[in-house]
C-alpha cells in the first residue's frame, strides 16, 4: 500500500474524519503524535493502533524529519502537513532517494501557503506540491475584522481595567468602522471575503492585486490589510518607506505571511509617536513555532497572535478533507482539478 506520513493531523474529533478519509482512499498512514496533546495520545493509539502506524518527531527538526520520512529505507510516497515545517533541499534529496521502497512523490499542505517548501528543489526531484487555497478564506477574513475591532475599540485596555475593578471617569470616544477606509493588498479569496464583510459594515473599501498601485493605496488607507502569498516578489513588500506613506492614525493588519512586512521597520514605526502608523495587528511572523521571535514583542500598540487566523472548525475540516482528496488523487495519477504550485 502507498505510504503517507501525516506530520500534523487535524485536532480533536476532526482527527478521526481525516484519518477515515485517507484510509478510505486505500492509503497506509503513519501518524505523527507530537502535535497531539500528551494526555490524548493513549486514546489515539488505542483507537487507531490497528489501522495506522505511529511516529513521534519534531517536524521542525530537519534531521528527525528526514529520518522519519526515510524510515529505514521504506520511505513515504507523500507527506502531509498543516503547520508548514520547512521542507528544504536536503529533505527533498533524502526523501526522494531512488533506493527507497517508496520515494517521495507528493507534498500536501492543508492550507493555502506553500512558502515552507523549497519549490525549485521539489520540482527538480519530481515532487508535486498541492495545497487547499480558499479553505480558510472566511475564517481569516473574520479574524481580520476581529483584529480591527479589538484595536479600534480598545478592547484589551478596557478588559484590563475592568479586571482590576476600575471604572474610568471618562473614556476616549472610539471611531466607528464606517468612518474608516480599508485598503486590501491582495484580492484573492480571502481579500474578497474581507472586502464583502467590511463593505457591509459601512467601510470604504479599496483593493489592489499584485500589479496594483501600492503607493496610492497606502496614502488613502486608514486601515491596511495584507492578503498576499509570500514569494520572492512580495518579501519585504511593506517596509519603512511604505509605512511612512500611510495617513495619520493608520492601522496595519497582517494575516498573510510574516516575511511580507519588515518587522523591525514596523516595530520602529510603532515606537515613534510621530509616525503615522498608530497600531498594528500581526498574526504571522518571519520566525514562528520553536523559532518564534519578533521585535514587536512588548509593544502596547501591537496586537500579536500566534498564526491562528484561519483556525476555525469549518476551515480546518475543509482543509483536512480537501488535502486528503488532493493527495490521494495525485498518488493515483489523477491530477485533473487538483491545485498544485509547481
Amino acid at each position: 500500500m502507498t505510504r503517507v506520513l501525516l506530520l500534523d493531523a487535524a485536532p480533536d474529533e476532526l482527527l478521526g474524519r481525516e484519518l477515515e478519509r485517507l484510509l478510505g482512499h486505500g492509503l497506509s498512514l503513519t501518524l505523527n503524535l507530537r502535535r497531539i496533546p500528551a494526555a490524548e495520545r493513549p486514546a489515539v493509539r488505542a483507537a487507531w493502533g490497528g489501522r495506522v502506524a505511529f511516529t513521534d518527531l519534531d517536524a521542525f527538526d530537519e534531521r528527525a524529519l528526514i529520518a522519519a520520512t526515510v524510515d529505514g529505507g521504506r520511505g513515504h510516497a507523500a507527506v502531509k502537513s498543516r503547520s508548514g515545517p520547512p521542507l528544504r533541499a536536503a529533505f527533498l534529496a533524502a526523501a526522494t532517494d531512488p533506493a527507497l521502497a517508496q520515494p517521495l512523490r507528493v507534498i500536501a499542505r492543508a492550507g493555502a501557503g506553500t512558502d515552507h517548501v523549497e519549490l525549485p528543489a521539489a520540482t527538480a526531484h519530481g515532487v508535486t506540491v498541492t495545497h487547499t487555497p480558499g479553505s480558510n478564506a472566511v475564517g481569516v477574513a473574520e479574524f481580520a475584522l476581529a483584529q480591527l475591532l479589538t484595536l479600534t475599540r480598545g478592547l484589551l485596555g478596557h478588559n484590563q481595567v475592568a479586571h482590576q475593578g476600575s471604572w474610568p471617569s471618562s473614556v476616549t470616544p472610539a471611531v466607528e468602522l464606517s468612518e474608516l477606509s480599508l485598503g486590501i493588498v491582495g484580492l484573492g479569496l480571502i481579500g474578497r471575503e474581507l472586502a464583502e464583510r467590511a463593505a457591509a459594515l459601512g467601510m470604504t473599501v479599496r483593493g489592489i492585486g499584485r500589479d496594483g498601485d501600492l503607493s496610492a493605496l497606502l496614502r488613502t488607507s486608514q486601515v491596511l490589510s495584507l492578503h498576499l502569498p509570500l514569494t520572492a516578489r512580495t518579501h519585504g513588500l511593506i517596509g519603512r518607506a511604505e509605512l511612512a506613506l500611510l495617513p495619520p492614525g493608520a492601522i496595519l493588519l497582517n494575516t498573510a505571511r510574516g516575511g511580507i512586512v519588515d518587522e523591525q521597520a514596523l516595530a520602529d514605526a510603532l515606537r515613534d509617536p510621530a509616525h503615522p502608523l498608530a497600531a498594528a495587528a500581526v498574526d504571522t511572523f518571519a520566525h514562528e513555532h520553536a523559532a518564534f521571535a519578533s521585535p514587536l514583542f512588548g509593544l502596547p500598540n501591537a496586537l500579536l497572535t500566534p498564526h491562528v487566523g484561519g483556525l476555525t472548525r469549518t476551515a480546518m475540516a475543509t482543509a483536512a478533507l480537501r488535502c486528503a482528496d488532493h493527495l490521494a488523487a495525485l498518488l493515483a495519477g489523477r491530477p485533473e482539478g487538483v491545485p498544485t504550485v509547481n
